[in-house]
């Protein structure tokens, strides 16, 4: 594995920025802003702590005067909702549509970006009794932003749960329940078609994980490195469960016409970092490595699934904050990723390219916008990774290639960190003493491992546009040992 030069590490440098760039506007992530707590600060805090973190797009699950004046002139896109208990009113009275919209967005809008209306919040599980009427209240509310000529700028759409599926495994047996299919899904499609809105989707590999804990990997429910899953039906395999399960949506989508146009949203995704004893797998370690290894892989322009690898999926997290009011299992009060004094409750961060709090610089590689992504507790470290790479504990840091990213953008990635003024990769040329294993993984690993070390730790040194993340256990390979410290 001969050292490049610095003209080709120039142009790598180069191929790298524009993949970021071309990535960074695939895909969003922003995050669910609940409120059933009686600890939380007050709405003025919050969006400072937005701002800080470079979060720039959030849901809530109303329309509270004081939370939409806070976040005005800020640029912060919003989803806003009208609540299950209103649909009734809003289906049968389009006066009722019009002033609420006047009330809860003209009122605000555009200092306060608005960009949605959620209509309901899975209404199929939990207001049965209104499931008729959600697709004429969406149509009296779209109607009433066309009369106040805002349909434009504000979409109209209502998340659904994965309860609307009668089947969901395997994927290609997607298919939408009977009693909602024809009534329900199909008017709210050519809804979402006809108005160029998206389609919401909530949905939680954890709940899938946690009741099948004894079939289901870890790995494969928390995006790391796994053996896959092939679908019978397709012959698609599946390395993720969240793929798996947007794909049951997409193929139960598809049994009712050609919606392709329809983009996808998950309005609602986490895992939560507690839980009660048959809550299996709700874990601090796990909500950090399911929701970074997440964001990351949306940001870095990979959030396509093997039915649709083209998609671009935006996500929003669940949630912003442990909501200690929420009725339920103990995990429902631990999805948050601040705890109310808005300290974080495990590493992950929303941006690549260090924008947000303590960002740190990223000249240390070239200007490319690339962040340590992957500083999400020892929970994002694999148990085993392809290329000989295992772990031991230790209590400190290491920087490690990311398998899932694929060969070419990993020794793409590796030539740069080989690069001049990078990392000392003598060591894993034939016959050094970490050529072995002679693998991808592991030679990358090593270089990673040396540039992210020589460069002090600091963000924007371990993430290579995505081919590489941080862990908390020492990585081996083979007979080498990756240092903690520069060589």
């Amino acid at each position: 594995m001969a050292l490049p030069g610095r003209h080709r590490a120039l142009i790598l440098a180069a191929a790298l920025a524009v993949l970021f760039l071309s990535a960074a506007e695939a895909g969003t992530v922003g995050v669910n802003y609940g409120r059933v707590a009686n600890n939380l600060p007050n709405p003025a805090v919050v969006v400072q702590l937005l701002k800080q973190q470079g979060i720039t797009q959030v849901k809530l699950y109303d329309a509270e005067p004081t939370v939409l004046r806070a976040l005005a002139n800020t640029s912060i896109k919003v989803v806003v909702a009208l609540p299950n208990e209103q649909l009734a009113a809003a289906a049968s009275r389009p006066s009722y549509a019009l002033a609420w919209v006047r009330r809860n967005v003209a009122a605000y809008y555009p200092a306060t970006q608005i960009q949605c209306i959620a209509v309901g919040n899975e209404v199929f599980a939990s207001a049965k009794n209104v499931t008729a009427q959600l697709v004429p209240a969406m149509t009296n509310v779209h109607a009433a932003l066309a009369r106040l000529n805002l349909d434009k700028a504000v979409k109209v759409s209502s998340p659904i749960a994965l309860t609307a599926l009668a089947s969901s495994y395997p994927p290609s047996a997607g298919a939408f329940r009977e009693d909602l299919a024809q009534a329900v899904m199909k008017p709210m499609l050519d809804f979402l078609a006809q108005t160029g809105s998206y389609l919401m989707v909530n949905a939680y590999p954890f709940f899938a994980y946690s009741g099948s804990a004894d079939l289901i990997s870890l790995d494969y429910a928390l995006f790391r490195p796994n053996a896959g899953v092939l679908d019978p039906g397709s012959g698609l395999k599946y390395l993720s469960l969240l793929d798996a399960q947007l794909d049951a949506v997409f193929t139960a989508v598809s049994k009712l016409g050609n919606y392709n146009a329809v983009h996808v949203v998950v309005s609602e995704t986490g895992w939560p970092s507690k839980g009660d004893n048959k809550e299996t797998g709700a874990a601090a370690v796990n909500a950090a490595a399911y929701n970074g290894n997440l964001v990351r892989r949306v940001l870095s322009g990979n959030a396509g699934t093997p039915r649709r690898p083209d998609a671009d999926i935006d996500v929003y997290l669940f949630a912003l904050f442990n909501e200690n009011q929420k009725p339920g299992p103990t995990s429902e009060r631990n999805y948050g990723v601040f705890y109310p004094n808005q300290q974080k409750v495990y590493d992950v961060e929303f941006v690549l390219g260090g924008n947000s709090a303590g960002g740190g610089s990223s000249k240390d590689n070239g200007g490319l916008g690339w962040q340590d992504n992957g500083g999400v507790g020892s929970g994002n470290a694999p148990s085993s990774t392809p290329g000989g790479v295992k772990a031991t504990s230790t209590g400190e840091a290491w920087c490690v290639a990311n398998a899932m990213v694929g060969q070419e953008r990993l020794q793409a990635a590796l030539d740069f960190a080989c690069g001049p003024g990078g990392a000392n990769c003598k060591a894993i040329q034939p016959g050094a003493a970490c050529f072995e294993p002679n693998t991808m993984v592991a030679h990358a690993s090593y270089a990673f491992n040396d540039y992210y070390q020589r460069k002090g730790r600091t963000i924007g040194t371990c993430d290579f546009a995505g081919a590489a993340y941080v862990v908390n256990q020492a990585p081996k390979m083979g007979k080498c040992e990756l240092p903690s410290t520069a060589v």
